[in-house]
């Protein structure tokens, strides 16, 4: 069986001004995520699963969904913020989705094999997907055997303002120990300035980080209500929190219930944060078809 890609794209990308998901950025008008689509065909993914809302269903089908229509199979799930567990309702003022936990259990009832989780609006290239596809069909038959393909953090920032990333440490088997969401992420002078939550600490860039290339088994799906739920029940910010993917898998690895093989990846992130960003996408979107990586037009 071959795996799925689940593409989470409900964002609006409220700093980047737009519908970032579907802003051009390749030299015949491609978008990133035509990028991700294509490789994961070539790595092998036989269905692609985009979590969207829907007040940018129209946009993003007629856009996006429709340019793969032919070429692999398709489907929709819809992040809602009233989808809540029974009992519990969306506190007054809430308008901020539930988290990327949330997201991905939008699409749980479309997930029955081995599945890749990928942010829309990021950049891995072709090698992390053949990584991410390769894992997943040797965990075709096993259960609480994740996989991550990670970056290199400085190769992950933006010179244009702060990011956000999850970031990782792993023991000497190559399984993930710790992933730590941090905040305030930045280039300064002496290296990397990172909002640890227990302070900000200036690294040198040669740590791994998540930019949420995972790939996980269905088990993780039940694994993942239970931890909504409880972050729910203990809510301490009705307004804004949110429920990482990182979340769960933390909890999973202190219970010593499951285990995430950490995979390098070979190529260079790519990201649009900010509209400052955008160039720079462009340029090295360029250098790869340039390179005959990637045909052009991307879809013949």
């Amino acid at each position: 069986m071959k795996p799925t890609l689940v593409v989470l794209a409900a964002g609006m990308g409220s700093r980047y001004g737009g519908l970032k998901q579907i802003d051009p950025v390749g030299p015949d008008g491609e978008v990133i995520l035509d990028y991700s689509v294509y490789d994961a065909i070539r790595a092998g993914f036989g269905k692609v699963v985009f979590v969207i809302r829907r007040d940018i269903e129209e946009a993003f089908r007629s856009v996006i969904g429709d340019t793969y229509a032919n070429k692999i199979q398709v489907e929709y799930a819809f992040q809602e913020l009233t989808d809540l567990p029974q009992g519990f309702s969306v506190p007054e003022g809430r308008a901020k989705p539930w988290g990327t936990v949330h997201a991905m259990l939008a699409a749980g009832d479309i997930l029955n094999e081995p599945f890749g989780v990928i942010n829309a609006d990021d950049f891995y290239g072709p090698g992390s997907f053949q990584l991410l596809a390769d894992a997943l069909v040797k965990r075709e038959s096993n259960r609480s055997d994740y996989v991550l393909v990670g970056f290199q953090l400085a190769n992950t920032v933006s010179e244009h303002g702060t990011v956000s990333r999850g970031v990782c440490s792993v023991d000497d088997s190559g399984n993930l120990s710790t992933v730590v969401e941090c905040h305030d992420i930045h280039p300064v002078e002496t290296g990397i300035s990172l909002g640890h939550p227990e302070g900000t600490r200036i690294v040198d860039g040669t740590q791994t980080v998540s930019m949420n290339t995972w790939g996980f088994t269905p088990d993780l799906l039940d694994r993942s209500a239970v931890g909504f739920k409880a972050f729910l029940e203990t809510l301490s910010n009705p307004l804004k929190g949110e429920y990482y993917i990182p979340n769960v898998v933390q909890e999973g690895i202190d219970a010593g219930d499951i285990q995430v093989e950490v995979l390098s990846s070979p190529e260079s992130w790519l990201g649009v944060t900010y509209p400052e960003d955008k160039p720079l996408v462009c340029e090295g979107l360029q250098k790869l078809h340039d390179k005959g990586i990637y045909p052009s037009p991307l879809w013949g």
